[in-house]
């Protein structure tokens, strides 16, 4: 159900940078982390999610996340 919703999306945002950027901004709703991905890389995005009461949702593969998001590699993060 969760790659369903991100493959849906018309404008996904991808991207460490970008993602931060929309949750500081209060533009996201549900925040898409694949559970094998480095905390070192998720943390911040996690604490900003947090602060800001947006949804985590996790799914179990980067790999399968980037492909969702229509890129060749895998993805830690989606909002």
């Amino acid at each position: 159900m969760s790659y369903e919703k991100v493959e849906q999306a018309r404008n996904p945002i991808i991207g460490k940078k970008q993602t931060l950027k929309a949750l500081h901004a209060r533009l996201v709703k549900e925040l898409y982390v694949a559970r094998d991905a480095d905390l070192r890389i998720t943390q911040e995005a996690l604490d900003a999610a947090k602060h800001t009461d947006v949804t985590v949702v996790y799914v179990d593969s980067m790999k399968r996340l980037g492909k969702a998001c229509g890129i060749e590699v895998g993805a830690a993060l989606w909002p």
